[in-house]
């Protein structure tokens, strides 16, 4: 039965100029000048403020008379869209870099050949009848970036019967496999697995070398053994000494573990620099102390303004109330002069939303940017920068995303500078980077004959005055890739 009934709900609903404030916040420099220029693309009635102009950019404009300006015939009033103060609606920011062409984005377009084509070429001089080609052909094209073969033999005989319509058994692919694809150059490709790959270039060394022969020895017996070092069992069981072992594991380093990394993954590759958003400088005042002063990059500070040309075409005609064609025209331009606005509205909140939060950052971990010591950087989460700027913990997350800071010392990722916090022995609140770079201190200068185990690092880390958990050091290193003591040990 139908029923008609009233109900009552609160909602949030974010209006189209929060969207695009949040859209243009959290683009980094490159992403913002691409979207500056589809934007001037799209709106004719935005326009870029140009340079011989700039003097005279707040300049008001007495160019329009409102007077016995009438309105045509729509649901809006045309003399709202004809600006004689200016200033409101433009972008410009007094505090940016003034080296417009520091950062210069320099995109490198590098073509070359794939690993697939490389191989594809072999193949087809290979003397291999027509079935036998398709086999590797489809294995080729089975291959990942690395050169390896990741999927299981079954898989490719199932697909090649029901893709190719071409029958045939494991036992036939394997053999295409083994002895087509994987005699291609380079050495190595078409391996099932690490140790097979490491195999095939070794069995492609032509040499009587000791070494050679003790390294294709190990890798083909003692593989476990060699992963997780255990060099000693490797040297009991073949009753080496200990250069020798030493020699071999030389000639494995210098073989590669990802054979198609030479080659290009897709014909054409882009490579682009990073490109600061914010620049800070440091600045010595002698007796009154040091100061740093952030900035931003010019590129994000662009100078906007309404096009001139609109505001003529919409003057004229607002004295025309009867023409359809006037009045759809007058339509058009209201939407666009309505997003031109938004558009520069935006943009000054984004600069202002930025400006404040690397100020607030700069003020909180002032003393790093002066030192550049990660010893010296405060322990920093979203929330300290949210508290000064008063802005939402989710708009300093979208600011500090993919943006980076040109220092004296270097570019900085700006998410690298936030940590949490740990308590000393001293009762002092100290960053969880500073204890991270004492643990890569210590691993750095210890024994790698004799590496220390966590519960080592425990002890030494404690001396330092920092008492941490083992799990904890534990944990620490996997954030910055360490191994554990055993895989760090070195002949």
């Amino acid at each position: 039965m139908l029923k008609q009934n009233f109900q009552l709900r609160l909602g949030q609903k974010l209006a189209p100029q929060q969207i695009q404030l949040m859209k243009l916040i959290q683009l980094h420099t490159l992403e913002f000048e691409e979207e500056l220029e589809r934007e001037l693309e799209e709106n004719p009635a935005l326009e870029k403020v140009k340079e011989e102009n700039k003097e005279d950019e707040f300049s008001s404009d007495d160019s329009f008379e409102e007077e016995g300006n009438e309105s045509i015939d729509t649901d809006f009033d045309v003399n709202d869209y004809i600006f004689d103060d200016e200033p409101a609606y433009k972008s410009s920011a007094n505090n940016y870099s003034a080296d417009d062409e520091e950062f210069d984005n320099q995109a490198l377009l590098t073509e070359g050949q794939s690993l697939y084509d490389y191989l594809l070429e072999q193949i087809y001089l290979a003397n291999i009848d027509n079935d036998d080609l398709k086999i590797a052909e489809y294995i080729i094209g089975n291959l990942d970036n690395d050169g390896y073969l990741r999927r299981e033999v079954k898989q490719l005989v199932d697909d090649l019967a029901f893709s190719q319509s071409l029958v045939t058994t494991p036992e036939k692919v394997t053999e295409i496999l083994e002895n087509y694809v994987q005699k291609l150059d380079p050495s190595g490709v078409g391996a099932r697995g690490l140790q097979e790959c490491l195999l095939l270039q070794i069995e492609k060394k032509v040499s009587g070398d000791k070494s050679v022969t003790l390294a294709a020895t190990i890798l083909r017996n003692q593989f476990d053994a060699l992963t997780n070092k255990h060099y000693n069992k490797i040297i009991q069981k073949y009753d080496i000494e200990e250069e020798d072992l030493k020699d071999a594991l030389d000639v494995i380093s210098n073989l590669s573990p990802r054979v198609g990394g030479n080659f290009d993954t897709q014909t054409i590759t882009i490579n682009q620099e990073i490109i600061p958003d914010f620049l800070i400088t440091v600045k010595d005042n002698g007796p009154r102390g040091v100061d740093v002063i952030p900035s931003l990059n010019s590129k994000n500070a662009p100078s906007l303004r309404v096009s001139d040309e609109y505001k003529d075409i919409l003057t004229t005609y607002s004295h025309d109330k009867k023409s359809a064609e006037h009045k759809q025209a007058a339509l058009f331009i209201k939407q666009k002069l309505d997003a031109a606005k938004w558009y520069i509205d935006a943009i000054n909140q984004r600069q202002n939303t930025l400006l404040q939060t690397i100020s607030a950052i700069v003020k909180l971990q002032k003393e790093y940017f002066i030192t550049a010591d990660d010893k010296s950087l405060k322990p920093m989460i979203l929330k300290d920068v949210a508290d000064i700027t008063g802005f939402d913990i989710s708009t300093i997350s979208r600011v500090v995303k993919s943006k980076y800071a040109d220092t004296p010392n270097g570019i900085v990722y700006l998410k690298s500078l936030f940590s949490d916090s740990l308590t000393n022995d001293d009762g002092e609140e100290v960053s969880t980077k500073e204890i991270k770079t004492h643990l890569m201190d210590i691993i750095d200068a210890e024994s790698k004959r004799k590496p220390y185990t966590d519960d080592a690092l425990v002890g030494l880390l404690k001396e330092k005055g920092y008492n941490i958990a083992r799990r904890t050091i534990a944990k620490y290193r996997e954030q910055l890739n360490i191994p554990v003591a055993r895989l760090r040990k070195e002949l």
